[in-house]
């Protein structure tokens, strides 16, 4: 196996077990093991768990800006309905999950915030980045009059964010998608309104 397929397959199946177990119940030669990797070779790839931790962030930072590329920035669609979309496909991959897991950056976020610096800052960054593309297709939906012009977009965009990862985590708590549907009716009924 190649270094960068080997790197690439110990941080996907970290990457896994982290969002199922969380960072500090994850340990290496688990990993290693499920990425069929030597346990003495982990070394070679990353100068720490730290390191390896804030890669992770970072593939799955990857895979929410994937997320929002494909939903979020189609002006194909209008843009509350590409806002409908990104949230329904969430949803239907947490369903897919058995409503297990939740938000892996929403999940570090709670785990690991308080206890190591370079996460939280790393975590922040994505944080922000999962804003972003929220942010703008409020201001195209105020543009084309679909949602009022007195809605502060960013405010509204962080305050849809906030509300998403605590919907997640009543989802992982009462194993029902319920949580995001009020999310969803909630935002889209009430918050958004014209």
């Amino acid at each position: 196996m190649a270094k960068d397929t080997t790197k690439l397959s110990i941080i996907r199946e970290g990457a896994r077990q982290v969002h199922s177990k969380g960072y500090n119940n994850t340990g290496l030669s688990d990993i290693l093991q499920a990425a069929s990797v030597p346990k003495g070779s982990f070394y070679f790839y990353f100068k720490s768990k730290e390191d390896f931790g804030l890669a992770i962030i970072d593939h799955y930072g990857e895979f929410i800006q994937g997320m929002a590329e494909a939903y979020l920035v189609d002006s194909n669609l209008p843009p509350l309905d590409r806002l409908a979309n990104f949230i329904d496909a969430y949803q239907t991959l947490f369903e897919k999950m058995g409503l297990r897991c939740g938000c892996p950056i929403g999940n570090l976020i709670q785990e690991m915030s308080d206890l190591n610096e370079p996460f939280r800052e790393k975590i922040g960054i994505i944080y922000s980045r999962m804003q972003s593309p929220v942010e703008q297709c409020l201001r195209e939906a105020q543009d084309r009059g679909e949602i009022s012009a007195d809605i502060d977009a960013g405010q509204a965009a962080q305050f849809i964010l906030n509300s998403w990862e605590g919907a997640i985590m009543h989802m992982k708590l009462a194993k029902d998608s319920e949580p995001l549907k009020i999310f969803r009716r909630m935002v889209f009924e009430r918050i958004l309104k014209p």
